[in-house]
């Protein structure tokens, strides 16, 4: 896996641009919810869907920036929904195909990263399989926190009192946030039984 050097962000809340000299812009900063994060989605999901063409899949918007009213980082995230692993392997080559860099699962299995291509805003980028882990986990959250608002305020907090790890280590950003998002999906699929 090849790493990306990777400036502080912009503190205005603007998406991050990958420059033509490879150096990614990354906010690290935790927003308050952009009304614009639905459309700048859309637009993503076009690009993505028009490079995944004869390949089956859905793409979803998952992450903070899906949930209506939600601080998060001005990060738009994608999932790639696809049928199965051989399914997988063909997206996997599409996208690279298309221009997005393949990056594994990041320590999280049965999920594909992918870093975007520097002709487009930055994004997150997954591809996982229907119905695994990986997919139950992003699509869970996401509606949950959609249908509790006080829940979803509760993730905001949080994420507010993290936000300045962002600048020096986002590990410590994620791990500080995964006792209270494995709460949440905990409660999430309790109430889904």
């Amino acid at each position: 896996m090849s790493h990306v050097p990777v400036h502080a962000g912009d503190d205005q809340g603007r998406p991050a641009v990958i420059a033509e000299d490879g150096l990614v812009n990354i906010p690290a900063v935790v927003v308050a919810y952009d009304p614009q994060w639905p459309r700048q989605f859309e637009r993503l999901r076009s690009q993505v869907d028009a490079a995944l063409a004869g390949v089956g899949h859905v793409t979803v918007h998952v992450g903070s920036t899906a949930v209506p009213g939600l601080d998060a980082k001005p990060i738009i995230d994608l999932g790639v929904v696809v049928a199965d692993q051989a399914a997988v392997a063909a997206a996997i080559g599409a996208l690279a195909a298309a221009g997005w860099q393949h990056e594994g699962a990041l320590g999280v299995p049965g999920r594909d990263a992918f870093r975007p291509p520097a002709s487009t805003i930055y994004h997150h980028l997954y591809v996982v399989t229907d119905g695994s882990q990986a997919h139950r986990d992003h699509v869970d959250l996401r509606d949950f926190l959609r249908a509790h608002p006080g829940q979803a305020a509760r993730y905001a907090k949080l994420k507010h009192q993290l936000a300045a790890l962002l600048r020096t280590d986002r590990t410590a950003y994620a791990t500080g946030k995964a006792d209270l998002i494995a709460e949440l999906l905990t409660e999430a699929r309790q109430r889904n039984s």
